[in-house]
């Protein structure tokens, strides 16, 4: 046996130990794909497993995630610090080798996947900023390599697939190559029970290369496919690789391989076809010599080449090199120090224009800085003048038009953020965030420091009616784990919620803009944001009555509610509470100071579904049931979301 059949072997055989040890796992794709990942990482893929994150190395994203087993096997042979022990130990507790690839989590995995089709959209991503970074920084020639996906006949099933092929389609992204392990099995059967459409014609139309490899066991004519892929200078590039589901198995070729363990008499008899005769676990030292030869040469050599371009434009482009190595770091607090920002006291405007205005100011500072919307850049004032807007023919453009693609627009910039680099925003109508919550869990997983700006943040909206506006979309992603939730009551707020984004290295922030102008407020302070709450008014040297909890528009209204309240000689502390997720990092003294210890005196008051609020008060005034169709001041009156509504509903929860 050559070496190539030997490494391909090792591989499968990888592959049923650590599934059948788990007991669990995806054995079916792992086995039929084993010769494209050779091929891949023994004669294409550039990365230096010693550096996993050097930045100008090539991206490999596994959309189809549930074949990690596939991924962490060929980590540990090329040499990332991935042992036979974590093989051994796949799925379970504390492992390094969860179930589905988590970047951050094991050495050499790039993206987290698993939820199909997601990984191919942030592929997407990774592409855009690979041509982004090369396009900003052309002296320096630091940044040139490819992008590659393996995906499955799932991931082509769902949606974001669509809208993620159309916009790289569109934007000529040339260096993105899709190898599409076309087996023809899902998990509940034959792939014709639901899917029967033309897959080439498909990715034709969106101005797409496609080529084929029609045996997937043909390590040559996967190699020659790579190659062709490699040389395309406008379009990227599908590679259609037939495959044998759960290749070698008594059972390959059906859905009974897809999600299960061989066995151990199934395992013993596919490696016995594969002609490897050592025991489980054993990778022969040739093969780990061969791929270390190969893949870990390759790797190596591109790295130090990197180091000495980086320090010869060190010396010839300081300050160039400089920002370049900012934007890897995200080490930004000297950059916004120089951002002038004030506002005068008679200001007023909708906090989505105060956002426009802060992202010019950035713009003008942060060469780095990119983003757009989902064709509503005229309403949630993501069009930064100036900027000039991204296409083919000028990949310099900083505004992105990410098209009606929410979903696919939320997981580009996922991969836009995890090939590094950038800093990015994307924005839409928060009712729309309900579309992009499948990418916003998996940034918040991956830790990715996204920045999604949502407007139109309440009924407020107006004559759009229910369909439009936000009801449950706050609690909603309030409820998701690492995700900062920021809703600015003013304009300064608004510039404190942008400070703590950009600061953040691996929490996403979702920064939630009204379309109503808001007017500015003595003693909110753009610095208390990072507390996520704080006393915007208090009551002297007197007991409190009752704390108004309020975020957004509603902390204007509660100003003017307390004011009538005192008239009527009641003590009356407002709070303005922009982020829950700031607020309860706080310290649990901070937390008590603010609110105290009874909830009883703590009333709520925002615009939108109460769920949630419980938590720190016995009383919300909010809205639990959609929208009307009406004018915002009249929506807002409906609700009771006026000072006398807000005033008599407080009386009563004062009187009880």
């Amino acid at each position: 046996m050559d070496i190539h059949q030997l490494s391909i072997a090792t591989i499968r055989a990888l592959c049923i130990d650590g599934i059948n040890k788990a007991n669990s796992g995806h054995p079916g794709m792992a086995l039929g794909s084993a010769p494209f990942m050779y091929t891949l990482f023994s004669r294409h893929l550039i990365s230096d497993p010693r550096h996993p994150s050097f930045i100008n190395r090539d991206r490999f994203v596994l959309s189809a995630g549930h074949a990690s087993m596939l991924l962490y096997t060929m980590l540990h042979l090329a040499g990332y610090d991935v042992s036979i022990d974590d093989l051994k130990s796949f799925r379970q507790l504390g492992s390094r080798t969860p179930g589905h690839p988590e970047v951050g989590h094991t050495p050499g995995v790039d993206a987290t996947t698993g939820p199909l089709g997601q990984g191919i959209a942030q592929a997407v991503g990774m592409a855009i900023a690979e041509r982004t970074l090369a396009t900003l920084y052309p002296d320096l020639d630091l940044i040139n390599h490819y992008t590659y996906v393996l995906l499955g006949d799932g991931c082509l099933q769902e949606g974001v697939t669509q809208e993620a092929i159309s916009f790289a389609g569109h934007q000529h992204l040339n260096k993105l190559i899709m190898i599409y392990d076309s087996n023809d099995v899902t998990l509940d059967g034959p792939l014709s029970m639901s899917f029967s459409e033309d897959v080439p014609l498909r990715f034709l139309s969106v101005g797409w290369n496609v080529l084929y490899v029609m045996d997937g066991n043909d390590i040559n004519e996967i190699h020659k496919a790579l190659k062709k892929a490699k040389k395309s200078v406008e379009k990227p590039t599908l590679i259609i690789m037939k495959t044998t589901i759960g290749y070698g198995s008594k059972n390959q070729g059906t859905s009974k391989v897809h999600g299960a363990p061989l066995g151990i008499e199934d395992g013993a008899s596919a490696k016995a076809k594969f002609g490897y005769e050592y025991p489980p676990f054993t990778v022969p030292s040739e093969v780990m010599k061969h791929l270390r030869e190969t893949f870990g040469r390759r790797g190596k050599s591109s790295y130090n080449r990197y180091n000495r371009q980086l320090k010869a434009m060190k010396s010839q482009f300081p300050d160039k090199v400089a920002k370049f190595e900012m934007g890897i770091s995200r080490n930004i607090s000297s950059v916004l120090d120089k951002v002038d920002i004030k506002f005068e006291s008679s200001y007023k405007d909708a906090t989505r224009n105060t956002s426009l205005f802060i992202l010019e100011k950035l713009h003008e500072v942060l060469p780095q800085l990119v983003g757009g919307s989902a064709d509503v850049a005229k309403s949630v004032m993501t069009g930064v003048k100036g900027a000039f807007d991204m296409s083919a023919t000028h990949p310099e453009g900083r505004n992105i038009n990410f098209g009606i693609r929410e979903f696919a627009m939320g997981c580009i910039q996922n991969g836009m953020l995890l090939h590094g680099g950038l800093f990015t925003y994307v924005g839409v109508f928060l009712i729309f965030s309900d579309y992009m919550k499948p990418a916003i869990r998996v940034g918040a997983l991956s830790h990715i420091p996204s920045i999604y700006l949502f407007s139109h943040d309440s009924v407020a909206l107006g004559e759009d009616g229910p369909t439009h506006q936000p009801i449950d979309q706050l609690a909603m992603l309030r409820s998701i784990p690492n995700l900062n939730v920021m809703r600015p009551a003013d304009a300064n707020e608004t510039w404190g919620a942008y400070k703590v984004a950009l600061n953040s290295t691996s929490t996403p922030t979702a920064i939630v803009l009204s379309r109503q102008a808001l007017p500015l407020m003595a003693h909110i302070d753009a610095d208390n944001v990072k507390k996520g709450a704080y006393v915007v008014s208090d009551v002297s040297g007197k007991n409190i009555d009752l704390v108004l909890l309020a975020t957004g528009s509603e902390v204007s209204l509660a100003l003017i509610v307390k004011t009538k309240l005192e008239e009527q000689g009641y003590h009356i502390r407002v709070v303005s509470m922009p982020s829950m997720y700031l607020f309860e990092k706080q310290s649990l003294r901070y937390q008590k100071k603010l609110l105290g210890d009874n909830r009883n005196i703590v009333v709520t008051l925002e615009a939108l579904s109460t769920f949630g609020w419980g938590k720190y008060a016995t009383h919300s005034i909010g809205i639990d049931t959609f929208g009307v169709s009406a004018p915002g001041a009249v929506a807002m009156n409906h609700f009771g979301f006026s000072v006398e509504a807000v005033v008599e509903k407080l009386l009563n929860i004062l009187n009880s």
